[in-house]
């Protein structure tokens, strides 16, 4: 064979490879779902999925699925220091690298945040991104990394009014975004086609109302970072401090600089959900562009944290599930 030809042989296998590999992490939003299948699984945090694995976070574990949903790897001891954070909530992966929003969650407050990356073949932790808190951030419910401008963003529970974006190659804070209307008690977050999507705890549990997710264009994400300036101090994340003659206490020192606005939309409402309950974390298969929904049903929840099993309706514990839909065509 002519060594020319020969060559030009292997740069076109190259570039097939290339753009399979492309495709196999472009994951695509499209505007109806049907649902294909309910999968049990152990952990009742987060969903992140890529073109061999899905990845679910529990409070304080990591597990590893293959495709046909068999686990393959559990870290159950995933904190370095535990003392400081000891919650996990959604996650996603990319580059063989899953990205966890991690903090210490006591009834509604995040602490001690962080974005801790993990190894996505062996689920070990390889580094941390450290929190600004001058963004205004006061906890952590999910995170995703937005491929096409190298950032990740996190969610906040807590104040579900603004998402947070980190640039990955400085690590450094970049700016936030405000989502008008706002989703209540985002839960988690994925990127896909340029939008944001987020799964909202927005139902009532106790009364059958079900839970929904929400998307958002991302449109131009531009620098604002942090100046100086001053801002209110607040006592909890929806009061302020007030000195001795009642006036609100004033901080100076650096300040969010700015925000971009989200417009943010009605996606789908959760109904097909066996029962209403604490939707959690939310992914799209690079593959075949399934969306994947985590839910957890059978315990009453306050402030986030699980208060033991409806024993009245059967329940001995509660139930993880993802739930996989396929588009519809």
């Amino acid at each position: 064979m002519n060594s020319l030809y020969r060559l030009g042989i292997l740069a076109g296998m190259a570039a097939a490879l290339c753009v399979c590999s492309a495709e196999a992490d472009a994951q695509r939003l499209a505007k109806e779902y049907r649902l294909k299948k309910i999968v049990p699984v152990e952990g009742r945090q987060g969903i992140a999925v890529d073109s061999s694995f899905y990845y679910v976070s529990d409070t304080k574990a990591l597990y590893k699925y293959d495709k046909d949903w068999n686990l393959v790897a559990v870290n159950k001891q995933p904190f370095r220091h535990p003392e400081i954070a000891n919650h996990f909530g959604d996650i996603d992966v990319w580059n063989g690298e899953i990205y966890c929003g991690i903090e210490k969650f006591e009834y509604g407050r995040g602490y001690n945040i962080a974005v801790s990356i993990y190894d996505a073949n062996t689920l070990e932790w390889k580094r941390d991104l450290p929190w600004c808190p001058e963004s205004g951030q006061v906890e952590v419910s999910g995170i995703a990394v937005d491929r096409d401008r190298n950032m990740v963003w996190m969610s906040d529970w807590v104040d579900s009014r603004y998402v947070y974006c980190y640039d990955l190659k400085t690590g450094k804070y970049h700016t936030k975004m405000q989502c008008m209307p706002t989703p209540y008690w985002c839960q988690g977050i994925t990127i896909a086609d340029g939008k944001i999507v987020f799964s909202a705890d927005d139902g009532e549990a106790a009364y059958g109302i079900p839970d929904n997710l929400y998307v958002a264009e991302l449109g131009e994400v531009p620098y604002t970072g942090l100046k100086n300036g001053e801002e209110v101090v607040k006592d909890t994340p929806f009061s302020v401090k007030l000195d001795k003659n009642g006036k609100p206490v004033m901080r100076k020192g650096l300040i969010a600089a700015g925000a971009q606005k989200g417009r943010v939309e009605h996606f789908r409402e959760m109904a097909d959900f066996k029962r209403a309950g604490e939707i959690e974390g939310v992914a799209i298969d690079p593959v075949n562009n399934d969306l994947l929904v985590l839910n957890n049903r059978g315990t009453r929840i306050v402030l986030g944290m699980s208060q033991g099993p409806i024993s009245e309706e059967g329940y001995t514990g509660e139930v993880h599930e993802v739930y996989v839909y396929e588009i519809r065509n």
